[in-house]
């Protein structure tokens, strides 16, 4: 990689030391400063290439979803299934940042020249030597404290790299770039106002020179979008909106009487993915504002609920795909989008692949949008005062969450009702809605009034934001899910800008859940040639990781207990499990330093999985020395 932190060493030497003869005592000695460990990396972050950028990553993880492709596939094999059981912590460190309930980490560190970059729930940002876990730099996000438009807890799912420079988009809505060599801030540029419901949660991405971000906030009434800036400068590129404005493709498919597409939500969840090839980026978008209630939003209501490509040097529109046409259920697509390559009917076709909330995966043509295994439109019942669609998409293969309430369930869920009831003296006074049981509590099954059904999915999932991952050696997508029960109400409501800047949200009802709910979770292996079910674990708790696959035929992912587990990519045999101590709610990241492979981990819970917090970042290698904690986690 090129060097980045000689041209700035040289350029404060030349200000610093006029003389030329004493400017090259100084660097001689810094060089052997960096030779002997004291000085950092000796190569810095460079200004990664398209090649850089979409190669499998081996000695270093330099974008979060190891490559532009999202697939967070390793080609490295020295830890493979005849040994992963050895694995042990090489060290732990704690970051003594963000560890109040209300955080959540969910970060995946980047790795790069002996270097690890990761951030925390409070935008603090951290660079750890590989060898010794020690903090090189830190960056204090200093959140304001009194943020009161976040949805499902404070958090930051990490950073990019690129061009000398560490970025990051913190909750308050402003994205930063920090000097890679030492952690001050270079520039800050806003992105979104949190007053308006404007966060961002996702780590940004890099790629030829610019800096990526979506927004998110569709809980509070946001017209979200996708921004790109000057990686050197923070100079604003090009914004595109998920809500489209008058005289923009989409536009048609929001009321032309009321100004519902200006706070119609669509946020962004995750960072994109780009094909350098095509000159797309992609990405998914969350529901449409208000969630659960469509009277006031007539149409489709493009582009939320959907997969969308567009220029990355402009960020023009180019192509969409929606998965709900006219969201009134929550089941949105925060999970980031997944590129690979996928032979169909003998030919190679460039596919893109996404695990929704819905608990399908929606497999597509990454070229032009259109089905590739298939998706099919199928008429739904309907509900004419929300205004719900006549049809929806619904992809060929399996589902791999439940997509219906059983009548054994229904009876389970009638009785903790009933007994709930009682003990509390009478329904009206437990805070949880009535429900009725229509259409066997399928999904897409319509709603009015308070008054609500119970439906499957529920609004935690499907698949939330943790992130997928597509092994090329099996042709599988390894999906975390969530399993529950909803309670669907609606409440007619009206966009208030006051009432958000007092922290209330955009939701036209609320998040229900009926008692005796339970919440499982599934972790699932999906055919991509079929989009069928390879093989699928069933959790007692919300599986809420995403997970990172690798050569040596390997699969890790978190569990809400605190274990990061390891299954055999092709069957699910569980192969090797280590309890960290804390929620194991983050992606894991694999890499090489010094000719040995390594895995390293931020394990520190989550506010909205409610799991057990902590502060710990975990090495593991074939060489480690450090056990499990012998405590279990609570999850």
């Amino acid at each position: 990689m090129r060097a980045f932190l000689q041209p700035r060493l040289e350029g404060g030497l030349r200000r610093r030391y006029r003389r030329p003869i004493v400017g090259l005592v100084f660097i001689v000695v810094a060089a052997a400063l960096t030779l002997l460990g004291c000085g950092g990396s000796s190569k810095g972050v460079s200004a990664f290439t398209a090649d850089d950028l979409t190669a499998l990553p081996q000695q270093d993880w330099i974008t979060n979803g190891g490559t532009v492709f999202n697939q967070r596939y390793s080609p490295l094999d020295q830890i493979d299934k005849s040994n992963v059981a050895d694995l042990k912590g090489v060290w732990r460190v704690h970051l003594n940042s963000a560890t109040a309930f209300k955080y959540s980490g969910e970060t995946q560190p980047l790795v790069h020249d002996g270097i690890v970059y990761l951030s925390t729930g409070a935008s603090d940002v951290f660079a750890l030597d590989v060898e010794s876990g020690k903090t090189i730099w830190q960056y204090e996000g200093k959140l304001d404290q009194s943020i009161n438009t976040v949805c499902c807890g404070w958090t930051s799912r990490g950073v990019a790299i690129g061009d000398g420079r560490v970025y990051l988009g913190k909750l308050d809505g402003t994205l930063v770039a920090l000097d890679a060599g030492s952690g001050k801030q270079v520039w800050s540029a806003a992105v979104g106002d949190w007053r308006k419901g404007e966060t961002i949660t996702s780590a940004p991405l890099y790629y030829d020179g610019l800096v990526v971000t979506g927004i998110s906030g569709g809980e509070f009434g946001v017209r979200s979008s996708v921004t790109a800036y000057d990686a050197a400068t923070g100079k604003l590129a090009w914004r595109f909106y998920t809500i489209p404005g008058p005289g923009e493709t989409g536009h048609e498919t929001w009321p032309q009487n009321n100004d519902a597409w200006k706070h119609g939500g669509a946020p962004v969840w995750q960072t994109p993915a780009v094909d350098p090839k095509l000159g797309l980026l992609y990405f998914s978008t969350g529901n449409t504002s208000p969630d659960f209630d469509g009277s006031g939003r007539k149409g489709d209501n493009l582009f939320a609920n959907s997969i969308v490509a567009i220029d990355a040097k402009t960020g023009e529109y180019r192509w969409h795909y929606q998965q709900i046409h006219h969201d009134i259920w929550d089941l949105d697509s925060p999970s980031p989008v997944v590129l690979f390559d996928l032979k169909v009917d003998g030919q190679l076709r460039h596919a893109l692949a996404e695990a929704s909330k819905t608990g399908w995966v929606y497999i597509l043509d990454r070229t032009n949008g259109k089905p590739l295994v298939g998706i099919d439109e199928k008429a739904v019942p309907q509900e004419p005062r929300q205004h719900t669609s006549e049809t929806q998409p619904f992809p060929v293969g399996d589902a791999f969450t439940p997509q219906s309430v059983t009548a054994d369930e229904v009876a389970r869920l009638t009785k903790a009702r009933v007994a709930a009831a009682q003990e509390a003296g009478g329904e009206d006074e437990l805070g949880t809605p009535k429900w009725t049981y229509a259409n066997e509590g399928r999904i897409f099954t319509p709603f009015w009034g308070q008054t609500g059904v119970i439906s499957r999915p529920s609004t935690i999932g499907g698949t939330n934001w943790p992130p997928s991952s597509y092994n090329p050696k099996t042709g599988y997508l390894y999906v975390c899910s969530a399993d529950a029960i909803s309670i669907f109400t609606s409440t007619e409501t009206t966009y208030q800008p006051a009432d958000i800047r007092k922290g209330n949200d955009f939701l036209g009802s609320a998040f229900n859940a009926p008692d005796g709910n339970v919440v499982r979770g599934t972790f699932t292996a999906m055919d991509m040639r079929t989009n069928k079910i390879a093989w699928q674990k069933q959790w007692d708790h919300s599986c809420y990781s995403g997970s990172v696959t690798t050569a040596g035929g390997l699969v890790f992912v978190g569990h809400n207990d605190g274990r990061l587990i390891a299954y055999d990519a092709r069957n699910g045999g569980q192969l090797w499990e280590f309890q960290t101590g804390a929620g194991a709610n983050a992606t894991a990241t694999v890499f090489e330093h010094k000719g040995k492979q390594y895995v390293i981990l931020v394990s520190a819970g989550s506010s909205l999985g409610g799991t057990t917090h902590g502060d710990s970042v975990w090495l593991f290698g074939l060489d480690g020395q450090l056990g499990p904690i012998t405590a279990k986690a609570e999850g």
